[in-house]
């Protein structure tokens, strides 16, 4: 019953939640969307055959390699923030430097393809090349906003990125079934501006979260009771290494005194 119901509790209730819940369900409701956009643009509009169409897809496919190749960079940009004093560790907003960067490969990936991918004259390349920020950004998104809320949340991680997988789930199974109608009722150039913008608003975010993350999450309630939680598991770890410390000693005396005794 905990374990089932605590992911929902968290999404309800935590803050940070409700924000990188929402971010990241749009991202990934847009990305799913490029499921009915790419077979419109390169099929119907451009007269391609559904199989090659489907080669619409390497640019987001090679975004999203380049991302995951460039791990070592974002990690090392990662790691040359500065150490939390109170936690001798990197803190969580140190991932969301690189979601800063996402946050803006992916809308202007996503803008860039709206507006080259009608009408057929513009050349099919400058909308397979739009896919690779586009594509790249998605991926950053995915792996570090993950990443920090698995450092905010510590033992409660698994539920907060349970919580999450089902909003974004529900987003990316429900957005696209309005993709049709949104793309015939728009055209391609207005139905792909009007989902750019979206991640434009949506901007904001991660970078709020890079500058004041600290503070929001001290005010956490859950976030206070983990650190408290774990302040007394640590407090608890000690007495008992102080305890067995004494043991030790207590038996090195008796074991010296018997062997003067004896």
């Amino acid at each position: 019953k905990t374990d089932l119901s605590r992911p929902f509790i968290m999404t309800a209730t935590e803050p940070i939640l409700w924000f990188w819940d929402l971010y990241i369900a749009v991202i990934y409701g847009i990305l799913y969307l490029c499921f009915v956009a790419y077979p419109i643009i390169f099929t119907e509009i451009r007269g391609w055959s559904p199989g090659i169409s489907g080669l619409g897809f390497c640019g987001i496919g090679l975004g999203t390699m380049l991302a995951i190749a460039a791990e070592p960079l974002f990690r090392r940009m990662i790691n040359s923030h500065k150490v939390d004093p109170e936690t001798g560790e990197i803190p969580p907003e140190a991932s969301v430097s690189a979601v800063c960067i996402a946050a803006i490969l992916a809308p202007a990936g996503q803008l860039v393809f709206a507006w080259t991918s009608a009408p057929a004259s513009i050349h099919w390349i400058w909308s397979i090349l739009a896919g690779i920020p586009f594509g790249a950004g998605n991926t950053i998104v995915f792996i570090y906003s993950t990443s920090y809320m698995a450092s905010c949340y510590g033992v409660y991680s698994a539920s907060a990125l349970a919580g999450n997988s089902v909003v974004r789930s529900l987003i990316g199974g429900t957005l696209p079934l309005a993709g049709p109608s949104m793309y015939a009722s728009l055209s391609p150039q207005w139905a792909g501006t009007l989902l750019g913008l979206l991640e434009v608003v949506l901007i904001p975010i991660p970078f709020v979260f890079y500058k004041w993350g600290k503070p929001i999450r001290q005010r956490s309630r859950l976030i206070r009771q983990m650190r408290e939680d774990q302040d007394r598991i640590d407090q608890r770890a000690k007495r008992q290494e102080r305890r067995a410390e004494a043991v030790d000693v207590e038996k090195v005396v008796c074991h010296n005194v018997n062997a003067d005794n004896g």
